[in-house]
């Protein structure tokens, strides 16, 4: 276990008097008495310090200080400096916590150096200080290897955020959280992942679903008291994109399956102040001031990678065609069949159906593909919310899991059975097994990129065409998996997909179905004598899955090749707990071979 965020800071925080006695503090002190509000009672930096969208030669820095009972603005000065005692400066400058920001404060600090780490604080009119906070800067182009980590799915109430704790030790240079930083329910035990709320004492703030601004701040301030939240902030940069729950479940453009427009008001209002809110309380640089809900953007890490970071959800999605989650031939889920799936990939006139099923505007797509075609990476790695993977099942196996326990059991043996045969002795198939192998494939979550097919397949054969080596990184499923892309007729391997599991929110054990792991991924298939990636499993694609812990992704990049770490907390229910690595798989960059430890 790693020392806590308070135990690292209490060294800073003796100094402080000493710090007060300076003349540079007295002279940071007259500096900002005369560029906004001030006050003699000292701000509050409840919320710690963080920094994030780093460049080669810039960074944004990010506090919260408030005096507390007062709601006027509040002047700081910011300092970074080469050395956790700054006294090799690098560059200062003023900002104001604005009320009207909800006290957040944010700076774009330039003139920094590539691949170096820099040490920053905030200073209010009377001395008080902030945290202390360690940045870095992306890599120059000589740089030969780096290492982040990657997070999803936080969900307050359902447990403490060890992975958080966890990430801190691990030798990660940046962090990226690729959506799910809050989630928007209220604290009635009935809701998701409130079991444990109490118990744990991690009931969340506001008690009801946030939809105001005040609720939307009320929230973000909860999560980020959580220490570990706080250290991991201070200790490196982070790059984030939004997923629904900073809005509400099953977010899209227009809409949202959680969010009623009779009792919470139209949903535009909803969406931009949501995004006001993320803007205020992340550490992101802004791409457009005048449109808050612009957020992709891209990170050029020296020649090792470019980092592309999507927004899936709410830029240009369309609203679900093809429902939410579960069966879709199930009336009680919702009114469409797999039948209007499959006519979607069939095309008309030469024109898919689908084809105006989209995840991502066509202004984002092009955006996209310009900059993989023109990048000089090794890697293209693309950030982005939901499973992109064909999660596609035998329709045999969907099917059964609607009927009973039993069926969907023998359903899955019969299937695994065949690919089994067929991998020992082709010959010795008999015609069912053979039909079972020949059946269709159907997605289950057509959340994900499956009820998006053929924009997928749009964008996998442009990055085909360009020839790049692509890596996409995943996250809201809250399980753990390493996919390979591939084209819709299911001939070529276009890239690799690392998704990682929740740091909390209950994945597929939850609903008694963390046992399946080793059948989708074809690892408990006889055949395969527990090696991965041998295409044995109920879907075909997935090379590796994790259906029952909690914990985060730790990505190494070099030029031969990029290995993902998946780690794992043994408990998200204490704040005792062992972190250990699940699995790592490690894609090679001349073949895209993958190789599992």
């Amino acid at each position: 276990m790693t020392p806590s965020f308070e135990e690292k800071s209490t060294e800073f925080f003796n100094s402080r008097r000493r710090f007060l006695t300076t003349t540079a503090s007295s002279a940071s002190a007259v500096a900002l008495a005369s560029c906004g509000a001030s006050s003699t009672d000292p701000a509050e930096f409840n919320y710690g310090v963080a920094s994030g969208d780093p460049l080669t030669s810039s960074v944004i820095l990010w506090t919260h200080a408030k005096v507390k009972d007062q709601n006027y603005d509040v002047s700081l000065q910011w300092q970074i400096a080469k050395d956790a005692s700054f006294t090799s400066m690098v560059n200062t400058g003023t900002v104001n916590a604005l009320a009207s920001a909800g006290f957040t404060a944010k700076v774009d600090v330039t003139g920094l150096a590539a691949g170096n780490t820099y040490f920053y604080r905030f200073i209010d009119s009377t001395g008080a200080t902030s945290p202390m906070g360690t940045t870095r800067t992306l890599p120059a182009s000589t740089a030969t290897s780096v290492k982040f980590a990657v997070f999803s799915c936080t969900l307050y109430s359902e447990g403490y955020f060890n992975s958080y704790d966890a990430a801190a030790a691990s030798g990660a240079e940046f962090a990226l959280h690729l959506g799910d930083y809050i989630y928007e329910y209220g604290a009635d035990a009935t809701k998701f992942g409130n079991a444990d709320a109490v118990k744990l004492d991690r009931v969340t703030s506001p008690a009801n679903d946030i939809v105001t601004l005040s609720d939307y701040r009320t929230r973000y301030a909860k999560y980020r008291s959580d220490p570990a939240l706080q250290a991991l902030h201070a200790k490196m940069p982070w790059i984030t994109v939004w997923d629904d729950h900073e809005f509400a479940n099953n977010a899209y453009m227009d809409g949202a399956e959680n969010h009623n427009t009779a009792t919470q008001g139209p949903w535009i209002d909803r969406k931009n102040t949501a995004a006001r809110a993320y803007h205020e309380w992340m550490p992101i640089r802004t791409p457009d001031a005048t449109n808050l809900l612009k957020i992709y953007r891209n990170f050029d890490f020296g020649t090792l990678f470019s980092l592309h970071m999507l927004d899936t959800r709410i830029e240009g999605r369309t609203k679900q065609k093809y429902g939410y989650y579960g069966d879709p031939s199930d009336p009680k889920v919702q009114p469409y069949t797999y039948a209007d799936y499959l006519a979607g990939l069939t095309p008309v006139n030469g024109v898919f159906p689908d084809a105006a099923n989209k995840m991502i505007s066509d202004t984002q797509f092009t955006w996209l593909a310009t900059n993989i075609a023109k990048s000089t990476a090794t890697w293209q790695i693309v950030g982005n919310q939901d499973i992109m993977g064909k999660m596609w099942f035998p329709v045999t196996v969907v099917q059964a899991q609607t009927v009973s326990a039993t069926a969907f059991g023998n359903a899955l043996t019969d299937f695994i059975t065949a690919k089994a045969t067929n991998a020992a002795a082709p010959a010795a198939l008999t015609a069912t097994q053979k039909g079972l192998l020949a059946q269709p494939r159907l997605p289950y979550n057509m959340d994900s990129w499956d009820g998006y097919p053929i924009q997928r397949e749009t964008l996998l054969q442009t990055v085909k065409a360009t020839g790049k080596k692509l890596v996409v990184l995943s996250g809201d499923s809250h399980n753990a998996w390493c996919n390979n892309l591939t084209s819709l007729d299911g001939t070529a391997t276009i890239g690799v997909e690392f998704a990682t599991t929740s740091v909390t929110a209950p994945g597929f054990e939850s609903v008694g179905l963390g046992t399946l792991g080793p059948y989708v991924d074809g690892s408990g298939n006889p055949a395969a004598q527990g090696t991965f990636g041998t295409g044995l499993g109920l879907i075909d694609d997935v090379n590796y899955t994790d259906l029952n812990r909690r914990g985060y992704l730790l990505m190494t990049v070099t030029n031969t090749d990029i290995k993902g770490e998946f780690m794992f907390m043994d408990t998200v229910k204490s704040k005792t707990y062992k972190a250990t690595v699940g699995k790592t798989v490690t894609v090679s960059a001349a073949t895209l071979k993958r190789t599992f430890a």
